[in-house]
């Protein structure tokens, strides 16, 4: 799935959200498989913790308040989990490539995602979740430098060739034959009502109402914080089929768009490639990707927006793998150690979150 959703400017509830990442104790463990210091450490990534506090504040950032069974909190709480076990990871990383963020780009982002907010509300929102204007900026920094990560190590690497898009061409000639006007578009569906089975990749699926909302709110920060629209649909759209595709929907002719409701079909007639909308419609959700408008007729690579069209397809689908493997590779090079993890498997999904764990194993 492409990757031009990506907008670089960071929004106030994704970073507060991202503040709750914070709270790691570090620590150095010695030889061996390292063992909890606590029942507080619920993962080592080359012996730093990440604790139940941080895991618990990042579930709370994510997951609206809701009844939900132990069963559905603990597979929340193991993806928050192992999230931020990614995130430690690419920290790591950065200091060994020696990146770093600028004083001045961090404070250029932490003004940028405050400024449609005033003072007051600003701090009801902090004191909320029980932050400061410290927490904010350090986790700010820390997301800006996983993000510097990928963007070395992944996105400045894909290289797409003049072969890579003939062949391609060549590949789906027939559906560069357009018999009308078509918008190319990616979507991540939220809906009230949860599914009877698993619909993405992370198993995340919105209950209620206030949920979905949340939700969809969520993934318009994480959005424009610059994460890349296919990893979001691939891990939280509760659309199956899209979803395994980074919720790209190809090219749709404007005939079968002027059917959808009207609020979804004029934010897709009216918007600019690149644009994000979301639209909400009685209670769902669907954020909504413009990738690229082509019009009638035959086309060919030797159109610029052909071209464009197929090295943003190209380069989407490469990115989403090239990163997939990128992280799988990091794991390698780390000691990993998820507690919880260990501890959900003795317990056969029972543990509760206050108890040790009994025996480490690294991941």
């Amino acid at each position: 799935m492409p990757s031009a959703a990506r907008v670089r400017a960071s929004s106030l509830a994704l970073v507060l959200g991202a503040a709750a990442l914070l709270g790691a104790c570090r620590s150095n463990a010695p030889g061996g498989v390292p063992a909890a210091s606590s029942p507080n450490t619920w993962a080592l990534v080359d012996g730093r913790e990440i604790t139940r506090d941080t895991v618990e504040k990042a579930y709370r950032r994510e997951a609206a308040q809701q009844q939900q069974s132990e069963e559905e909190a603990a597979a929340g709480k193991l993806t928050v989990l192992n999230d931020l076990i990614v995130q430690e990871m690419l920290i790591g990383k950065a200091g060994e490539l020696k990146i770093e963020v600028a004083d001045s780009e961090l404070d250029t982002a932490f003004n940028e995602a405050k400024k449609n907010i005033s003072d007051e509300q600003f701090q009801k929102e902090l004191a909320s979740r029980n932050l400061t204007p410290a927490d904010m900026r350090e986790s700010l920094r820390r997301d800006m430098l996983a993000n510097k990560v990928i963007e070395r190590e992944v996105t400045q690497k894909i290289v797409i060739t003049d072969q890579d898009i003939t062949q391609f061409y060549e590949a789906n000639r027939a559906s560069f034959n357009r018999p009308e006007d078509v918008v190319h578009i990616a979507q991540i569906v939220v809906t009230p009502q949860r599914a009877n089975q698993q619909i993405n990749r992370s198993g995340n699926d919105a209950g209620s109402p206030q949920e979905a909302l949340g939700k969809a709110q969520m993934l318009m920060e994480r959005l424009k914080s610059g994460a890349p629209f296919a990893e979001l649909a691939a891990d939280f759209s509760e659309e199956p089929e899209s979803a395994q595709r980074g919720g790209d929907l190809g090219f749709v002719p404007v005939s079968a768009l002027q059917k959808q409701a009207p609020p979804l079909r004029d934010a897709v007639l009216n918007s600019a490639p690149g644009s994000v909308r979301l639209v909400s419609i009685g209670g769902s959700h669907t954020i909504v990707l413009i990738v690229a408008r082509d019009s009638a007729g035959q086309k060919d690579p030797s159109m610029p927006q052909v071209k464009d069209a197929i090295t943003t397809t190209i380069r989407g689908r490469r990115e989403q793998l090239l990163r997939a493997a990128y992280v799988n590779s990091l794991r390698n090079k780390v000691t990993v150690v998820n507690y919880y993890a260990d501890r959900l498997v003795e317990a056969q999904g029972k543990a509760a979150p206050s108890l040790a764990p009994s025996a480490p194993g690294a991941k």
